[in-house]
């Protein structure tokens, strides 16, 4: 049972020796985890400057594998956990990935797909076009010339990443037991969420879904082209994409492509995402640059990798077009009310605060260009908010809020002078004719009428069923009465004080009768002995009640 146990405490070494040797020693050090790896031969020492300390990070989780580039990329959209410095860095993971050899991958196609590489592809360039952290793509010809792009997942690369998912459970637990610097992030939970999004991106299946779904909602579009899925050649470890002949959104050089074609991509870009966000519910989740193609001069863009997306329900769609829409028009008053809407929750007495700091964010950056605004800052200053006011986020917009501020970095880079407002407003005029429209309304209204009729139809159910449950004993009632514990208290002395007056009574009663006809035994002047020891245990009883009648103030 401790052979699990001792693997891991003894891969946690390596992954702090690692850490030591691209200089983070002096980490280990301040945080007295020091235990975690021997000291073995020199250490090259950093002295954690930003200069320094984004590079040797993003060194570091290359070296230690697929699993670890992952939840650098994961941390390069997560400001609230790292400065913005190391973020900057983590970005060249996106696209900085070692290739796995050749060979490794005929291995993975012939036991996905049954047959080996040349008996599948009339074509298979060896050297990949792209490496990512969970596979690597090739580009290859089927038999009827079509050219196609062929995602192989790396060898070994579940167990490798299910084994590293569990250090990093390990390791999180370490960092809120031992590294208080760290009580600001709930470790367990950022290792929950990413490994909940390696995972799906394991079975390509999934991936080859989501581009079927995104194929489907471009089919037609003169603008946007999304490839079309092989199945035939699909798996869950391979998988097999026509090949879109462009170049990357990266790969564009300002001085080669004049302002203006830059600036309609930039539109088209962010015109792009509003659609899939607020028309489709469907939206792709990693809009990096290297995910982006141009296809011809600006006109037409091309979309890849599809393993993280985000999904909206309809109710969702409303209530973000709904804030959508107040934002664009300005109108900062109805953003608490919209938020709420969305399931984000703040304290109910710092309403008035919460709408007063959203007011100042707002009109700080309201009408500036992209080349005015730091994104990183403006992410930043969101998450302040998010953490002074202890607002709780849905975790089901996380992934948006990454989809928004990547876009946001690429808008950046591609034409610095673009402006939000200009796309947002046209937009959010035709988002309030399409989803407020008449058509829209009545049908929602329809849907409305079937719901509250199907409720309607349950209701005598539900009330049979909960009468049952009353006659079977199974439902217990409790009430809470401000006040009625007073009462009660009250009326407890109450029941006191007449216990004590009937004792009382009965005392001087039973000590009277006793008194006249008792004939026999001891008598005190003429009185037997009993009857002169009850009146006297009575009247002592009588004069305490009276007492504590008199001191209550209470007549």
């Amino acid at each position: 049972m401790a052979q699990p146990a001792t693997r891991n405490l003894g891969r946690l070494s390596e992954i702090a020796q690692v850490a030591v040797r691209h200089g983070f020693g002096y980490w280990f050090d301040t945080h007295r985890l020091t235990d975690l790896f021997p000291r073995r031969g020199p250490r090259i020492e950093d002295d954690g400057q930003p200069s320094q300390r984004g590079a040797h990070l993003r060194e570091m989780l290359d070296e230690l594998g697929p699993t670890f580039v992952k939840f650098g990329q994961l941390l390069s959209t997560r400001p609230d956990v790292l400065p913005p410095d190391i973020i900057a860095e983590l970005r060249g993971l996106q696209d900085d990935v070692r290739p796995f050899p050749l060979a490794d991958v005929e291995k993975v196609v012939e036991e996905e797909l049954g047959l080996t590489v040349r008996q599948l592809f009339t074509e298979f360039e060896e050297r990949p076009v792209a490496a990512a952290s969970i596979g690597q793509v090739h580009r290859a010809t089927l038999p009827n010339g079509r050219r196609v792009a062929v995602k192989v997942q790396r060898p070994g690369a579940p167990r490798q990443i299910e084994a590293d998912l569990a250090l990093l459970y390990q390791a999180a637990r370490i960092a809120k037991e031992r590294v208080r610097a760290l009580d600001f992030i709930d470790a367990t939970r950022l290792v929950d969420e990413f490994a909940r999004s390696i995972r799906q991106e394991l079975d390509y299946r999934l991936e080859a879904r989501n581009a079927d779904v995104f194929h489907r909602n471009f089919a037609g579009h003169p603008h946007v082209r999304v490839p079309r899925v092989f199945w035939s050649y699909t798996r869950s470890r391979v998988l097999t994409l026509e090949w879109l002949d462009g170049i990357q959104v990266a790969d564009i050089h300002p001085d080669e492509w004049p302002i203006e074609e830059r600036r309609d991509l930039a539109y088209l870009m962010a015109e792009t995402w509003m659609t899939m966000i607020f028309r489709h519910g469907f939206f792709h989740g990693d809009p990096h640059p290297a995910n982006i193609l141009v296809l011809g001069r600006g006109d037409q863009i091309g979309l890849v990798d599809f393993g993280a997306v985000g999904k909206l329900t309809d109710d969702d769609l409303t209530k973000l077009t709904r804030m959508f829409i107040d934002a664009a028009a300005e109108n900062v008053d109805a953003l608490p009310k919209r938020l709420a809407d969305l399931g984000v929750r703040y304290p109910k007495e710092r309403e008035e605060e919460f709408l007063a700091e959203l007011r100042e964010i707002y009109y700080r950056y309201y009408g500036a260009s992209l080349a005015e605004i730091d994104p990183l800052q403006v992410i930043r200053e969101a998450f302040q908010l998010i953490y002074s006011m202890n607002l709780q986020l849905p975790t089901r917009f996380m992934l948006l809020d990454r989809s928004i501020a990547t876009l946001g970095s690429v808008g950046v880079d591609l034409y610095p002078d673009f402006n939000v407002f200009e796309v947002a407003r046209p937009y959010a005029r035709s988002l309030l004719i399409e989803r407020f429209g008449p058509r829209r309304m009545a049908s929602r209204a329809r849907k409305e009428t079937l719901r509250l009729g199907q409720m309607a139809l349950e209701l005598p159910y539900q009330v049979h069923e909960t009468l049952e449950q009353v006659r079977d004993g199974q439902i217990e009632v409790g009430f809470v009465h401000k006040g009625l514990d007073d009462l009660l208290n009250r009326m407890d002395v109450v029941f006191n004080r007449l216990v004590i007056a009937m004792i009382v009574a009965g005392g001087l009663i039973g000590s009277s009768l006793i008194g006249i006809f008792a004939k026999a035994g001891p008598h005190v002047l003429g009185i037997n002995i009993i009857s002169v020891l009850g009146f006297a245990f009575s009247g002592l009883l009588g004069m305490w009640l009276l007492w504590g009648v008199v001191r209550s103030g209470r007549l």
